[in-house]
């Protein structure tokens, strides 16, 4: 498809470039959308492209990167830098400790950062940045390994480096041929390869992942235990089998968690009562002031062990259609209460 036509107009001979308002208002919107379905088309091209380069030199990669024993340094200028902050991310929260470098700033003083036990991957799309350039001397006197991510195979960094990915494409995504778009599309993706490839082959799972996002919602069902967020001590609801209904609906009011369990003197549980079972109740017509618990009682509850994943309780809610739980420990006691809202503001929810 032909560029479109630029709604820019210089002014004057200064080089400047305003914008043309009422041609802005003139764009046919037919055309915008046949333009922007060409870069996800051209873009797609270009990441299909990329399956022919997953060989040896990819393997080698992950095998350089896996053998690390320090960091996995990642640098690049411009857009290669931001798809190379991408990368170090992704690296870094998928079990291969890496962080960004920027060159420019490398080649005054950040150098320091790098250490003969890293592994350093250089972005250059054109493989001739020259600010990556400067610093692969200092690279190779170090006896630092390096990968490059070039879409030249014959350029500089290309030749220079250990081991060279290629990230080529036939054309950018951009109408001009001008800002780097598939290009930097398809070195995100080959990144992402080696992040997934590298998680594959440490065997990292989803406690790993969760133990470097402990913030996000993964992290808190992942690490958050049902006695992280349990009702101990003075704050459980629970009476003895002997109690009388009135007394376990004041407890019930006092704890606030829409339930009591029911308990004997080794605080065995046996049996639970909650706000659905005093509707049944009333229902019944059965006299509130003058029953016994152990008469109304829900037995059979449903319990949970305080060591298993709150995300477990939640599951167990949801299956079992129940709002609270009891919690036991290794000898079968109550130990523990939760409810949904518990949960909810734990963020397991």
């Amino acid at each position: 498809m032909p560029p479109l036509e630029s709604k820019h107009k210089p002014t004057g001979d200064t080089g400047i470039y305003t914008l043309n308002h009422s041609a802005q208002l003139k764009v046919n919107p037919a055309q915008i959308k046949q333009l922007g379905l060409a870069v996800i088309d051209t873009e797609l091209f270009a990441v299909k492209a990329l399956r022919d380069e997953i060989g040896d030199n990819f393997v080698k990669a992950c095998e350089l990167m896996l053998g690390c024993t320090g960091r996995v340094v990642i640098t690049g200028m411009g857009k290669s830098g931001h798809i190379g902050n991408k990368i170090a991310a992704t690296l870094a929260s998928t079990g291969t400790p890496a962080f960004f470098v920027h060159p420019g700033e490398a080649s005054h003083g950040d150098l320091g950062m790098i250490t003969p036990q890293d592994v350093v991957i250089a972005l250059s799309n054109s493989g001739e940045t020259g600010e990556i350039l400067t610093i692969i001397p200092i690279i190779k006197r170090l006896s630092v390994p390096m990968i490059s991510i070039t879409g030249n195979r014959k350029s500089t960094l290309s030749t220079e480096a250990d081991i060279n990915l290629h990230a080529g494409v036939e054309k950018e995504a951009c109408p001009l041929g001008l800002a780097p778009t598939s290009s930097t599309t398809v070195a995100l993706v080959l990144g992402d390869a080696l992040a997934v490839a590298l998680l594959d082959a440490r065997g990292f799972t989803e406690e790993d992942f969760a133990l470097s996002h402990p913030g996000g919602s993964l992290g808190r069902r992942l690490l958050l235990h049902v006695k992280d967020i349990m009702h101990i001590g003075d704050t459980i609801p629970q009476v003895l089998e002997n109690a009388s209904l009135r007394d376990a609906l004041l407890v019930m009011t006092e704890k606030g968690l829409g339930m009591t369990a029911i308990v004997d003197a080794q605080q065995k549980i046996l049996g639970i009562y909650t706000d659905g079972d005093l509707r049944r109740t009333l229902d019944k017509n059965i006299d509130v002031h003058s029953a016994k618990i152990k008469d109304v009682m829900t037995t059979n509850c449903k319990t949970i062990p305080a060591h298993l994943l709150a995300a477990e309780a939640l599951t167990m809610m949801q299956n079992n259609k129940i709002n609270a739980m009891l919690v036991i420990n290794e000898n079968a006691q109550l130990v523990g209460a939760l409810n949904m809202h518990d949960l909810l503001r734990a963020g397991v929810v």
